[in-house]
């Protein structure tokens, strides 16, 4: 198959500061860091190492990363 055939698998990279160490509730949605969305999940993990790495010393700051495959064809995925 080649890469034009190939199918997307969409993975959204994002991270903001936790109010709380035990839940995910953001301190600031407006300031949420949308790192970006990646072709597959590589290269979606790539980008998240970088950025837990770069807010290692922060304890509240984390990143996520979201199947968006999942969510636009929740039948296929």
């Amino acid at each position: 198959m080649t890469d034009a055939n190939k199918k997307q698998s969409l993975h959204m990279v994002f991270g903001g500061e936790l109010k709380t160490l035990g839940e995910v509730q953001f301190r600031d949605l407006d300031g949420l860091d949308i790192v970006g969305v990646f072709p597959d999940y590589d290269s979606a993990l790539a980008a998240w190492k970088s950025k837990a790495q770069q807010t290692v010393d922060n304890a509240h700051m984390r990143y996520f990363i979201v199947h968006l495959h999942k969510l636009l064809d929740p039948q296929n995925a």
